[in-house]
């Protein structure tokens, strides 16, 4: 067994370095009157970052997630960082979260309790996971890969062998979205002996990959939201796919650089109207935030674009898995998926539409997710 407890601490002078950068800021120009057009506002990157350098307390936050049981575990030669919370019930069913870009394990902070202890918040107890809550390989406190070749697929093997060799389950269940779901998929594809359920926040973007024939309407209007999408907010996708490291000399140099590549996908992604805090505090956009500067691994995060773009043996639509899905289509994600689109590929029991939440539902519509997590799983208890 190589499960060790592991706790966050980020030394002093990290933070010391972060607070003296920021205040040597060179601030780029920007046209008067102009709010988010261009990119990122600047009035309100400086508001965040004048928070960020003054007021915004890491060793709080970071007290607050010690709270949580924290381990590291050489899996298949990767250090991988994890949460593991046992559920409090009667059969407690073990339960894998897989975060996405350009989150981390925090997105999922306010879900977990919510899922290991229903009973504290109203719920039935019957209802309890245990919950795993692993960092990407490249992410926070998990190993920065060495090798080419960290894709989802890669991923998902990794998960397997956490759960099933090192946490010792002979079975589990797998929820995620964004770089997260492409993980929860694969688990379902390629490790359904150990797979009985998954649920998915978004499904397969078809941007990398070959189109399938014979599209409904709605796929075809998905995959033509998608390629919009692509086209007009979607540079960061294309530059983190084919030169990631170009990019990642500015973004691992500069905390204003990080915040605004980051931020601007939180307010962009999210429920919020254009109101980036009515969705996220500032501290948990700077908890993040400094969870990628602290570590250093923006490079490494941005790098499973490249990975994927360049995966020699991509999924295809002719794959099929009979794992039970679930699937929660919230209102303001990045251009949804239908159904059909998801049918091609996976055996989709309960599919449910919400009629708000976005991209980081985890952080934004806390019980909605817990809630549809909870009843797409009752059956396969």
């Amino acid at each position: 067994m190589t499960k060790q407890p592991f706790t966050i601490h980020i030394p002093q002078t990290t933070l010391d370095d972060l607070r003296d950068r920021l205040s040597r800021t060179r601030w780029t120009d920007e046209i008067p009157g102009t709010e988010w057009e261009y990119g990122v506002n600047r009035s309100y990157l400086k508001e965040l970052m004048d928070y960020w350098r003054s007021e915004f307390d890491w060793r709080a936050q970071e007290k607050m997630l010690n709270t949580f049981a924290h381990f590291r575990a050489d899996i298949d030669g990767v250090d991988v960082h994890f949460i593991h919370e046992h559920g409090k019930g009667p059969d407690p069913i073990p339960l894998i979260i897989t975060h996405g870009w350009p989150s981390s394990f925090t997105q999922m902070l306010k879900i977990i309790p919510l899922l290991t202890d229903p009973e504290r918040y109203g719920g039935d107890p019957a209802d309890a996971f245990d919950v795993i809550v692993p960092s990407l390989p490249g992410y926070g406190f998990s190993d920065r890969p060495v090798e080419r070749g960290m894709t989802v697929s890669r991923i998902a093997s990794l998960w397997t062998h956490l759960m099933t060799n090192e946490l010792g389950y002979k079975h589990f269940m797998a929820q995620g979205g964004d770089i997260g779901g492409g993980v929860t998929q694969q688990l379902a594809l390629a490790h359904a002996d150990y797979v009985s359920g998954i649920h998915l926040t978004d499904v397969n973007y078809p941007y990398f990959s070959e189109k399938p024939q014979n599209l409904s309407e709605a796929e075809q209007r998905y995959v033509g939201a998608s390629m919009a999408f692509l086209f007009q907010e979607g540079a960061y996708a294309m530059i983190q796919a084919t030169k990631p490291q170009t990019l990642a000399y500015g973004l691992n140099d500069s905390p204003v650089g990080l915040a605004a590549w980051i931020i601007e996908k939180f307010r962009a992604w999210s429920d919020c109207d254009g109101d980036i805090e009515r969705k996220f505090s500032k501290d948990e956009l700077l908890t993040n935030l400094t969870l990628y500067w602290a570590t250093e691994t923006i490079n490494s995060a941005n790098r499973i674009y490249y990975e994927e773009m360049h995966n020699p043996t991509p999924q295809t639509y002719d794959e099929h898995s009979d794992v039970p899905t679930a699937v929660a289509i919230f209102a303001k994600d990045i251009t949804p998926a239908p159904r059909e689109w998801a049918e091609r590929t996976f055996n989709v029991q309960r599919w449910t539409q919400m009629s708000r939440g976005g991209h980081f539902a985890a952080m934004e519509e806390p019980e909605l997710l817990v809630e549809d997590i909870r009843a797409s799983f009752r059956p396969l208890r």
